[in-house]
């Protein structure tokens, strides 16, 4: 217990309520878009709910994050994801459409989770200083997460827009999601890839750092420490 480092503990601990908070509001995203467009099969399996437990996945929201962050202390790519949720595309009125509504849902949310993240935040975070890792991190989580699933890559959901982009049949789709899952847990660790996915990164966190600065310059150090230095 001597050694046991309690600041690395503490953020460990905010990185990875942080991840389950925007995992749940992604999947729930796509239970209540696919519900809204006529598809009641993720509310009869309790997926239209907040509770992070409808969420879970023992392997993707459990495991491999706790192990990432506690067991390798971060030295590898923090990736994670929840239960997918499933859909009965028999039950839209416009399969084609409605499903990449749906697929667009999750991230879609993340997106918007950091949008009022930021705007709050920038008022909140001088009052309470102590805010600001929170806030920071909500945003580059919900950024993060936003970004990575919208890699045109199955079984992400990037990878529904590029199967109807490219004309891809259902076999080839769900072939193709069986190995591209464990490709990506490689390839998110190779410098090259991670240096594409951290330039992209930076890009898509742009507007956020530009709408705090418009909003309150001051939040700026708190919020986006990295444009800050």
């Amino acid at each position: 217990m001597e050694n046991l480092d309690l600041a690395f503990v503490r953020s460990g601990l905010i990185t990875y309520l942080l991840l389950v908070t925007s995992l749940t509001f992604h999947e729930w995203a796509h239970a209540f878009v696919a519900d809204l467009l006529g598809d009641d099969t993720p509310r009869g399996q309790g997926r239209l709910t907040l509770n992070p437990l409808a969420h879970i996945d023992i392997f993707g929201t459990v495991l491999i994050p706790l192990v990432n962050i506690f067991g390798f202390r971060g030295s590898f790519a923090l990736i994670g994801w929840g239960k997918p949720v499933m859909i009965n595309p028999s039950h839209f009125l416009h399969r084609r459409r409605d499903e990449i509504l749906v697929s667009l849902a999750g991230p879609f949310c993340n997106l918007l989770l950091a949008l009022v993240t930021v705007v709050l935040g920038s008022f909140l975070v001088l009052r309470d200083p102590r805010l600001g890792e929170v806030l920071s991190g909500l945003v580059m989580m919900n950024v993060g997460l936003a970004l990575f699933n919208l890699l045109p890559i199955p079984p992400l959901d990037g990878g529904t827009l590029l199967r109807y982009a490219v004309g891809m049949t259902e076999q080839t789709y769900f072939k193709v999601s069986r190995w591209s899952g464990w490709v990506l847990l490689i390839a998110i660790n190779i410098e090259a890839f991670r240096r594409m996915i951290a330039l992209l990164f930076t890009l898509a966190c742009l507007p956020y750092a530009y709408l705090c600065q418009a909003i309150n310059p001051a939040a700026m150090p708190w919020i986006f420490p990295f444009f800050s230095s």
